[in-house]
């Protein structure tokens, strides 16, 4: 507006349409800030690089970027079975702009396990979307002896304690598998605890560890080119990444199902219309084929859904685990 018309008017008038200027520019300024992202959006992966959880957190982080335009860093916070991680995003800011891609064991299985968990998965965090799901498996060196559980429950029947068994993390879900295998069976292994399953494969194929468990995706490559034997898998139904790999219902423990399931969720108090926002371009990207085909080739299962959904899958989880754990007798306090 040129200052010459300005000092035509009426000084009152004047003062009123300044007034009004100097209104409508800042919320113009705070509206053009409100748009959502106008930074990165950091997602945390609670175990280190190189498993299941840090593949499928890569590849949808990619594709939610490409898609988008969105600048989508991954950032690997592991310790203490996930619980690190999945307490630094509880505790970050709520504005969208931190999200988490947990799974069963910190989300439904810790807050049994642990009597003092630093964070609360219904009170601190807020589902967002589930992504997949995939079965554990027990795998060995390809030159071992054990080829079948039934070898496994053998040789530690006649050895107890003395056959190994890693896994990534205590409170894990292969953990927990690996716990009530064992009790099913009537055995017991000797447990290796690993912080990450990069050093655990690195042992398993070098010999010094007998068994790993862990999620198809994290086991598959070393199947596929034959440094590893797939055992066991410990869901209800063989997985389609592994058809000649039985199930440990089918090798004489009837009912046995303990499947790994992973979602993204945000700090509780993000705002609705940004978790709707994120729901969707997430489930936008597991439709795509290229992602699907990805996780399904790693062994997985395509989940997706709303974040009501998830909500109340997470609910039924924790109290399915929850009995579970109890039930086992586990305990990591």
């Amino acid at each position: 507006m040129p200052i010459s018309f300005l000092r035509s008017l009426d000084p009152r008038l004047c003062a009123l349409v300044l007034g009004l200027a100097a209104a409508v520019l800042p919320a113009a300024g705070v509206q053009a800030q409100a748009v959502y992202p106008n930074k990165p959006i950091r997602l945390i992966v609670p175990f280190p690089p190189g498993g299941g959880t840090d593949m499928i957190a890569r590849t949808l982080a990619q594709k939610m970027a490409d898609q988008n335009q969105w600048n989508v860093i991954v950032d690997n916070r592991p310790g203490a079975g996930g619980n690190l991680g999945m307490d630094a995003a509880a505790k970050s800011s709520p504005d969208g702009y931190t999200l988490v891609l947990g799974q069963t064991s910190n989300l439904a299985i810790n807050p049994a396990l642990h009597a003092k968990l630093p964070y609360n998965p219904l009170k601190d965090l807020v589902p967002v979307a589930l992504v997949s799901s995939s079965p554990i498996v027990m795998a060995a060196p390809v030159g071992s002896p054990y080829k079948r559980f039934a070898d496994v429950v053998a040789a530690a029947k006649a050895r107890p304690d003395s056959v190994t068994l890693g896994y990534s993390g205590n409170g894990t879900v292969a953990h927990l598998a690996g716990e009530l295998a064992q009790s099913a069976a009537g055995i017991r292994l000797r447990h290796i605890p690993y912080k990450g399953a990069a050093q655990a494969m690195t042992d398993l194929v070098g010999g010094q560890i007998d068994l790993y468990m862990s999620s198809v995706p994290t086991l598959l490559g070393q199947v596929r080119n034959g440094k590893l034997r797939a055992i066991v898998v410990t869901s209800a139904q063989r997985s389609a990444q592994l058809p000649e790999t039985p199930t440990l219902a089918e090798s004489g423990h009837k009912g046995f199902d303990a499947v790994t399931w992973f979602g993204v969720l945000a700090p509780a108090g993000t705002p609705a219309p940004i978790v709707d926002q994120l729901n969707q371009v997430i489930n936008r990207a597991l439709q795509q084929p290229d992602v699907a085909h990805k996780l399904r080739s790693e062994g997985g299962d395509v989940l997706g859904g709303t974040s009501e959904k998830f909500a109340q899958f997470l609910a039924a989880e924790m109290l399915r685990w929850g009995k579970i754990v109890k039930a086992s007798g586990a305990s990591l306090d």
